[in-house]
């Protein structure tokens, strides 16, 4: 019994340490993403050519999907960490070496077949594209972009063994060099090229962040890597088991990506840009609440899932998701804030009042999806750590297809507020059903206890915007002097500490442990330690 305990300890810990490694490589990320699309916006604002930039990037999401590229650390970690653990790192070798010379091959074929046929793909994959400039450049684009999927799925590769080792850090800093080369692409070359700019820099910052910088990590974790196409070793089955419905299913994410770019076109001219802005917002606030936590945890579910040990592994996971819930009250005080944040992020350059307009008036409707998106990126790594990828592929395929006739009918009365509602109801109804199937097939006490959660932070996230935004209006209402952006400034100081506040006060009266236990563990303030119980 010691000896379990100090193991969860230990797995706590470790658990903690990662978290905080990925959460600050997240939030760094999301960072450099909204710095990304500020100057995006500055270049481009929602006119024409950011449209096509955008759409340029529906084919590389596809064969990133297609190559599995997203889903290399999920389904490798599981197959090296099990030749880890039975002191059989050779083997784990190989079977790096056999996935990344069949597939690698296949995958330049692949990349080279795309490049030429990148007009037919795109004029049946963004039909409702009109302007046939705006077609052409994201022909253009398209062809610069493509060949960083290359990198995507080498470096994907690359760093799941690191992460099956317990090294974050060289993973960690991916997205940070990729988003920094897009933005030094776009700042270097946006005056003279536009938005091809920033395409390059998708190119180089998949190649020096994804590629080279991965391949330095695994370098120093030990890499043993040669030529080896032996088709027929059993490794290569059961890696193709694993991950062959993942690339046949249609994902949250990647149905996110495809939905808007694809309905978008349909709509006016700016649309798929304000869509794609408002996603921006979310996917920070969702990537650091969801993503580092999910990614971090993944390898020691996957250990006690390994050790069969299901009942601390739907402990920790059942934990983790509960401390997610706290997005819905922060999601809701963004909702208030909508027309200062987008002032703040984006209004500047080529991005004017009216683009603020239509941004700020869709961010609630995606804003409000931010809980299903953080909480799908955890609930699925429960599928994954039993080596299940089947039932999280069929959900979210069917999901996505009974989605698209919802999509219609939204788009069609409400425009792209319609299009982003559908994208936060698709993101809900697919992580509700995920984890209503696995807390029924997985029975827990504490799965009572994630409802419970989810619908007291629902309550309290009402109530808190019902306080906030009469606030918000009388303030701004009262500070005329003030120029927008110093406006913009003063009223997200004032309302995000009137927030914590408010939520400190909901806190010690409800007795929300995750919230009080998430100020403990902020640093300097306390010690992070996933999966502490109250």
């Amino acid at each position: 019994m010691i000896r379990q305990n100090i193991m969860k300890d230990s797995c706590r810990k470790n658990i903690g340490k990662a978290s905080l490694i990925l959460m600050a490589s997240v939030f760094l990320s999301r960072l450099l993403g909204l710095v990304r699309e500020m100057t995006i916006a500055w270049v481009g604002g929602v006119g024409p050519d950011v449209d096509a930039y955008q759409i340029a990037f529906i084919v590389p999401e596809i064969l990133n999907h297609a190559s599995g590229s997203g889903f290399l650390s999920i389904t490798f970690i599981p197959i090296f960490t099990h030749f880890l653990v039975t002191d059989r790192e050779q083997e784990g070798w190989k079977s790096l070496s056999i996935i990344l010379s069949g597939f690698g091959l296949l995958m330049a074929l692949v990349l080279i077949l795309t490049w030429v046929f990148a007009p037919q793909l795109l004029h049946w994959l963004a039909p409702g594209v009109s302007d046939p400039r705006v077609l052409a450049a994201a022909v253009r684009m398209t062809r610069i972009i493509v060949p960083a999927q290359g990198c995507f799925f080498i470096g994907g590769l690359l760093s799941a063994v690191q992460y099956a080792q317990g090294r974050f850090l060289f993973p960690a800093l991916a997205p940070l060099v990729y988003n920094t080369g897009m933005i030094l692409g776009g700042l270097a070359l946006g005056r003279r090229i536009g938005m091809e700019g920033f395409s390059w820099g998708v190119l180089s910052g998949a190649f020096f962040g994804h590629f080279l910088l991965q391949w330095i990590g695994a370098r120093r974790a030990g890499l043993r890597l040669y030529p080896c196409f032996d088709l027929w070793h059993p490794i290569l089955k059961r890696y193709l088991l694993t991950t062959l419905p993942l690339i046949l299913g249609i994902g949250m994410s990647f149905s996110t990506e495809i939905f808007y770019r694809f309905f978008g076109s349909y709509l006016a001219t700016g649309s798929i840009a304000a869509l794609n802005y408002g996603l921006r917002i979310v996917f920070m606030l969702a990537g650091v609440f969801g993503q580092a936590v999910g990614t971090a945890s993944y390898p020691y579910l996957t250990q006690l899932a390994a050790e069969g040990k299901h009942f601390e592994m739907n402990r920790l996971l059942n934990s983790t998701i509960r401390y997610l819930v706290l997005i819905i009250p922060v999601s809701v005080l963004l909702m208030v804030m909508r027309h200062e944040i987008v002032v703040l992020l984006f209004q500047r350059g080529r991005f004017d009042l009216e683009a603020t307009r239509i941004t700020a008036g869709l961010l609630p409707w995606v804003l409000a999806g931010s809980f299903a998106f953080s909480a799908q990126t955890l609930v699925v790594r429960g599928y994954y750590a039993m080596q299940n990828t089947l039932t999280p592929s069929l959900i979210g395929t069917m999901v996505a297809l009974l989605c698209i006739p919802i999509f219609v009918l939204f788009m069609k009365g409400f425009g792209t507020v319609g299009v982003a509602f559908s994208l936060s109801l698709s993101a809900w109804l697919q992580v509700g059903i995920l984890f209503g199937l696995w807390a029924k097939t997985h029975a827990h006490p504490d799965h009572a206890l994630v409802y419970r959660a989810i619908g007291r932070m629902i309550g309290i996230g009402i109530v808190l915007g019902a306080i906030l935004e009469p606030i918000r209006v009388l303030l701004r209402q009262s500070l005329t002097a003030l120029t927008e952006v110093h406006l913009s400034l003063a009223l997200c100081a004032s309302m995000g500490l009137l927030f914590l506040i408010l939520m400190s006060g909901a806190a010690k009266l409800l007795h929300i442990e995750e919230w009080n236990a998430l100020l403990r563990r902020i640093p300097g303030v306390g010690k992070m330690g996933m999966g502490r119980q109250k």
